[in-house]
């Protein structure tokens, strides 16, 4: 595929200008052959152009929880997931995501990426079919530019697994050939939940998941891990028992089932001692009246029977060797996994969150693919089961998810974990971890960062390059592509401002020095007036404000805001969102009071919402209306004062069909309880209320 007009004027301008060409632009330049077959579908992009095109944000630091004396923070990220990975691409390429053996990335990724797009497209039968395959083809690529991400962050050692169900698990299966190569498959595992989901009126119940595991070289990191013996194998095998006083009996059919008691000893199956290579002449000889070729020496045959490892089960029958259940290392692992129960509801590690999985499968994946101190990385984080069992076995960890809901159920369950998988045992002490957001920015903790710090965000925000240089004696930054890039310093002399006479004084100094193009950064406060650009000869000089989303002329897509759910179907929804935006508080009034429970005795507290307006500034949120733009109230029934711990979630749908109202049961509220107002950008209204706000009847709130 040729290069297009804008990337082929883009290096000639750096190759004009003596600089080096961007690292992404390798695949620009050289790119890969061509797949000797492949998934096509529209608007398919080229690996070079997602690698080199997706924005890369910063990371905004939230709270830290723990200590502050580690190096290694574990990351909490709030943020679309691309985003964050390509921000996540410098770090490794800057020396920040190293493993113990010192390579660079991340050692294991384990994902569970949704398919929850709700149809409702109405027409023809085959006007729903040609709806359906567009609606495929989207969420093919929204995750292949995803796993392409993923692949560049990975160690040469290693490994991915993709968790998928039976609606686009086969395309997947194409796609990740296509990324990672086809020789790097490892293995399809099948996952028998132990749970049945109707899917259809008429066909099968579907049992299973599918996890495709793949590896970035030949040679990844794996640890022969064993599974438990089924019940089903220890009847069939380990039916025999040497009893403490020395004899061997054979198990009845009783004892096998677990219907009477089996005596106590030492249970064992029997191995074969024949030889499977019969051209081994040093091996054959006679043992026990039988001339065969064996597996061992004749001195080393001896010495087991001495042992009294060997075993005839009657006079005169073949020798056989014991194989003590209490010195096996379990079940050489399959690709058929029926040992791991689902999530059921009165699980101990159950958080309550859609689609959460159980412990027990990271377990066996962390346990197999990483070493202790590696990093492993979950870009759709959820319920957080990743990054829990990887706390629990001593890796580091990354999560990263767009939905609020996902941060702070997974920020409730990491403080209140327990050693053992499947959330048992005594409270595991927690390693520090940093929430941070990405894409969505809190502009109060902006301003407070000292200059040198707000000058690398500032830079970073508007994706240009950190390269200080001179042009007509005027210090400038870096570079937006080939472009000047100047970060104004409002915090010099108490404040300045940038106005149409700091425009005509830099253009007097570098005109006709610089390019068509001259972009100047700078907070929103500080600029005099509401051009988001002004020419003067030749250049045009813009204005890249914050907090301000980036003027639409600048960017290749449209920028899209990160939406949040309105009921639990949509929890685990598709999210494409582009570029950045602010926190912007929404404007909330309630009413709180308490009232009867209907039909019982007992009281409740009552949320009666009455005003809710998101101020977000991205396209369409001011023309909705009233409570429009709701997405749900989350609530903290014993808040501490420091941290939010999610008790329970209202849906804006349901709280909808409720007239608008949350009622609790009284006896939750504890001595004070935190409601989180959310609008569906993932702006909150937080409020703390205490018992005696809900006793006004009738009182106000905004």
């Amino acid at each position: 595929m040729l290069l297009s007009e804008h990337h082929r004027r883009h290096i000639i301008e750096l190759l004009e200008q003596g600089q080096d060409l961007p690292p992404d632009y390798k695949h620009l330049l050289f790119p890969p052959e061509r797949q000797e077959y492949e998934l096509v579908y529209a608007d398919k992009e080229r690996e070079e152009d997602i690698l080199a095109e997706t924005m890369a944000v910063p990371l905004q630091p939230v709270k830290t929880f723990g200590s502050n004396g580690s190096d290694w923070h574990n990351m909490l990220i709030f943020g679309d997931n691309l985003q964050a990975m390509k921000t996540l691409l410098r770090w490794k390429a800057e020396g920040r995501l190293v493993n113990p053996d010192g390579s660079r990335g991340v050692k294991l990724v384990y994902i569970d990426p949704p398919f929850a797009t709700k149809q409702e497209f109405r027409g023809s039968q085959d006007e729903r079919a040609y709806q359906d395959k567009v609606v495929g083809a989207r969420f093919i690529e929204w995750l292949r530019r995803r796993l392409i991400l993923l692949r560049e962050l990975l160690t040469e050692d290693g490994s991915i697994y993709v968790h998928l169900d039976w609606r686009k698990g086969h395309y997947i299966k194409i796609i990740l050939d296509e990324i990672f190569g086809e020789q790097h498959f490892r293995n399809q595992i099948i996952w028998k939940r132990l749970t049945y989901k109707q899917t259809q009126v008429s066909g099968y119940g579907v049992l299973h998941d599918m996890i495709f595991y793949y590896t970035k070289g030949t040679e990844p990191v794996w640890f022969d891990l064993r599974a438990e013996y089924d019940k089903d194998r220890l009847k069939k095998y380990f039916c025999w028992l040497e009893t403490r006083d020395g004899r061997v009996i054979r198990l009845t059919e009783g004892q096998l089932n677990g219907s009477e008691p089996i005596p106590e000893g030492r249970r064992f199956a029997l191995n074969p001692l024949i030889n499977v290579n019969p051209n081994r002449p040093n091996l054959n000889y006679e043992f026990l009246g039988f001339t065969r070729t064996w597996k061992y020496t004749k001195e080393k045959m001896l010495e087991y029977y001495q042992q009294g490892v060997v075993f005839q089960p009657t006079p005169g029958a073949l020798p056989q060797k014991k194989q003590y259940l209490d010195e096996s290392r379990g079940m050489k692992l399959n690709d058929i996994w029926t040992d791991i129960s689902a999530v059921m509801g009165s699980s101990l590690e159950r958080v309550g969150y859609p689609t959460q999985k159980p412990e027990a499968l990271l377990e066996r994946i962390i346990g197999v693919s990483s070493n202790p101190g590696d990093i492993v990385l979950d870009a759709f984080a959820g319920s957080g089961t990743t990054l829990a069992v990887a706390e629990k076995l001593g890796r580091r960890w990354i999560g990263i998810d767009c939905g609020k809901l996902a941060i702070y159920t997974i920020q409730k369950r990491l403080l209140t974990l327990r050693e053992g998988i499947g959330n048992k045992g005594k409270p595991l002490r927690l390693k520090p971890f940093t929430l941070y957001n990405a894409g969505l920015y809190d502009f109060s903790q902006l301003k407070r960062l000292p200059w040198e710090e707000w000058r690398s965000y500032a830079l970073l925000l508007f994706q240009c390059r950190d390269e200080p240089h001179t042009v007509g004696g005027v210090q400038l930054d870096g570079y937006r592509g080939a472009d000047d890039v100047l970060v104004f310093n409002h915090q010099q002399h108490g404040g300045v401002v940038l106005d149409y006479g700091f425009i005509d004084d830099l253009h007097a100094q570098i005109g006709g020095k610089v390019g068509a193009r001259f972009f100047i950064i700078a907070p929103a406060a500080s600029v005099a007036f509401l051009e988001d650009y002004i020419d003067k000869g030749r250049t045009r000089y813009y204005i890249l404000r914050i907090p301000y989303s980036i003027i639409n002329e600048l960017h290749s897509r449209d920028f899209e805001a990160i939406t949040q759910p309105v009921d639990e179907s949509q929890v685990n929804a598709t999210v494409e969102a582009v570029g950045f935006d602010f926190i912007r508080l929404p404007e909330v009034e309630c009413e709180y009071r308490i009232e009867p429970r209907p039909g019982q005795l007992m009281d409740e507290a009552v949320i009666h919402i009455k005003t809710f307006k998101s101020r977000a500034m991205v396209k369409g949120a001011t023309q909705k209306g009233n409570l429009e733009t709701l997405s749900m109230v989350m609530v903290d029934y014993d808040y501490d004062g420091e941290v939010f711990a999610l008790d329970e979630v209202f849906y804006a749908a349901d709280i909808a069909k409720n007239d608008w109202q949350v009622r609790f049961p009284l006896e939750s509220l504890g001595k004070q309880v935190m409601i989180i107002y959310m609008d569906i950008y993932g702006n909150e209204y937080r409020e703390v209320k205490t018992f005696s706000d809900f006793r006004t009847q009738g009182g106000t709130d905004a």
